[in-house]
């Protein structure tokens, strides 16, 4: 049955037509909340800036994890994504996690057609069919690996479609798509691994809800679009 699924899923969704930019051409901004346990504990917010063939798409994100009152995790972040028509150019981050600071600085190398990455995880080249590890883009429903957003590590994925459900945001009920993302190896440890849930709205090409379990149960949810 699993495979079934998997092939319906690539039916469905083919791996190197659906996904580019100018689907979100109608965008300025997606704004995501995030909890931790049913408690909101922060954002996570996209910001879209076009100028001509250029696209540049901001995030900003920050949580803070509270234990009887004292601050246990926190993170912050900015990155900016940097397009030329469809074609990732540039992609730059700086993440503040707990005193510890992450950066990726991606380059897109126009001899070899290759991504140079300089990170605080990863230091080398990554073939172009790799995506960054946003939620915003739904090219990570079909992407075989994904760049981490906060380190530049490079982690091998395996999406799976699971079916067609309903879902409630803020009031308001959505037709999904329901996936998983998981590692493609997942004896890794728990805090390096890939095990996410995701519900897709194909109608708005959106990523409508994430979540995940580690350290507790967090959600990544859509708030509202512009």
């Amino acid at each position: 049955m699993k495979k079934i699924i998997v092939i319906l899923f690539l039916l469905i969704y083919p791996t190197n037509s659906i996904a580019h930019v100018g689907h979100y051409i109608k965008y300025k901004k997606i704004e995501m909340e995030i909890f931790r346990n049913g408690e909101l504990i922060g954002y996570n917010n996209y910001t879209f800036n076009r100028n001509g063939a250029e696209t540049i798409v901001t995030n900003q994100i920050k949580f803070v994890v509270k234990l009887l009152g004292a601050t246990v995790f926190k993170v912050e972040g900015y990155s900016e994504e940097k397009y030329q028509k469809d074609q990732l150019v540039s992609y730059n981050s700086k993440t503040l996690q707990n005193d510890k600071k992450k950066f990726v600085n991606l380059t897109f190398n126009q001899r070899n057609k290759k991504f140079d990455i300089k990170g605080s995880s990863y230091n080398g080249e990554a073939s172009t069919d790799k995506v960054i590890g946003n939620w915003w883009n739904h090219k990570i429903l079909q992407a075989s690996s994904q760049i981490s957003p906060i380190s530049g590590s490079i982690k091998d994925q395996v999406v799976t479609f699971l079916g067609k459900e309903k879902i409630n945001l803020y009031g308001k009920i959505y037709d999904v798509d329901h996936f998983t993302l998981k590692s493609k190896d997942m004896n890794i440890s728990k805090n390096k691994r890939l095990d996410f849930n995701i519900w897709y709205d194909r109608k708005n090409l959106m990523i409508l809800k994430v979540t995940y379990s580690r350290m507790g149960n967090w959600e990544y949810k859509l708030k509202n679009f512009d």
